[in-house]
């Protein structure tokens, strides 16, 4: 069961996989609601910050529902939030997607586009697949990986990437064609993702539970 006192929010910026990360929450017992109000995110006990698509129409999005000052007053403040997907992109300072420009600065790094070609290789963008996380120099113990396993396959759906300014915040690395990657990362009050829990069978549920388990949220 969770506890009832405890106020998750899924933050809806009009971008992403709502209903899956809600169904997702539901299943490990996490009371969440999904809302674009920011009194609700300045109340909420934790934040999940989910997404797909565009970085620059995230953070417009973002910026028209009055949300960006409330997300980071809320994580400046230790509330915990799970960034998924382009939720984890845009916890990061700026990305080098066209005309994209600054990102909610949390975690001080860029995002990059992967490459076309390495070499005289080419290498196909976007990368989805199911593909392996294993371990950086962070223990899992922990984290919301705690019960997985090294080279546990998660789904990925993604053409850019996180590049943190310190390795220290990477809690996995993957390799997609030769290039390797931050597939996760655990800073401070913040855990995130740039795979897909909710679409990775069951120990992406695995994550949710273990994530909320550790806030005290279930």
């Amino acid at each position: 069961m969770s506890d009832s006192n405890k106020k998750v929010i899924i933050i809806d910026y009009q971008l992403g996989n709502l209903f899956s990360v809600k169904q997702a929450c539901d299943t490990v017992g996490i009371n969440a609601k999904i809302s674009s109000d920011k009194i609700d995110v300045l109340n909420a006990d934790a934040l999940i910050l989910p997404g797909v698509g565009a970085f620059i129409e995230a953070m417009n999005n973002l910026n028209k529902l009055e949300l960006i000052n409330a997300i980071k007053s809320k994580v400046n403040d230790g509330v915990p939030i799970f960034g998924i997907c382009l939720g984890q992109q845009l916890l990061f300072s700026k990305s080098e997607e066209f005309g994209a420009g600054n990102g909610l600065n949390l975690i001080p790094g860029v995002i990059k586009r992967f490459p076309n070609h390495i070499g005289d290789r080419v290498i196909k963008v976007p990368h989805i697949a199911w593909n392996t996380i294993y371990k950086s120099n962070q223990s899992w113990n922990s984290t919301a990986l705690r019960e997985l396993n090294n080279d546990d396959f998660m789904y990925f759906i993604h053409s850019y990437y996180v590049k943190p300014d310190e390795d220290s915040c990477v809690l996995t690395f993957t390799n997609y064609d030769g290039v390797e990657f931050c597939s996760s990362i655990n800073y401070k009050n913040i855990f995130a993702t740039q795979f897909h829990p909710e679409k990775s069978a069951s120990k992406g549920l695995l994550i949710y539970k273990q994530w909320a388990q550790i806030q005290k949220l279930i």
